[in-house]
């Protein structure tokens, strides 16, 4: 059963943030995401992240890191090894499966390196907030902007 939330009352008092219901609906959705490898996400400091992967028996050259449209998509593919098959195991509990994780980044969040460390992959990610998006004090000087407009025209 889907059950659809209601956002318009925050649309009162949260002016330009009618992406976020899109953006929370896209995280409720049901398509199942396999939990497999697992993760961490951490917060190193005020703005910079690290998703922290259990990658188990991929070399380097299996993974695949791409960023595109606010998505990073970790992917690790396993090359066909003939070894594989002539192996009999009597208990195999480390995955060696194919895999594709995404992730939804935030706005102006990017990713500034990744390196893997004891079967760890460890993928660094920042937010990086833009000069004029950031917070600025707004003088108050007794005249509207058109009425200092109209006085810069006349003058």
């Amino acid at each position: 059963m889907r059950t659809t939330t209601d956002f318009s009352p925050l649309y009162r008092s949260f002016i330009g943030f009618d992406h976020l219901a899109g953006l929370i609906d896209k995280a409720s959705r049901a398509d199942k995401q396999s939990s497999y490898p697992p993760y961490n996400v951490e917060l190193l400091a005020e703005d910079q992240y690290r998703i922290t992967m259990a990658i188990a028996g991929f070399a380097e050259e299996e993974l695949d890191i791409e960023s595109k449209q606010d998505t990073l998509i970790v992917t690790g593919t396993k090359a066909g090894d003939n070894a594989n098959t002539e192996r009999k195991f009597l208990h195999q509990g480390i995955a060696e499966r194919n895999f594709e994780r995404k992730f939804q980044l935030g706005d102006h969040v990017k990713v500034i390196g990744a390196f893997i460390k004891h079967g760890l992959l460890h993928i660094d990610l920042e937010r990086e907030i833009p000069e004029a998006l950031k917070p600025r004090k707004i003088a108050i000087n007794g005249k509207s902007l058109l009425e200092q407009r109209k006085a810069i025209e006349n003058s």
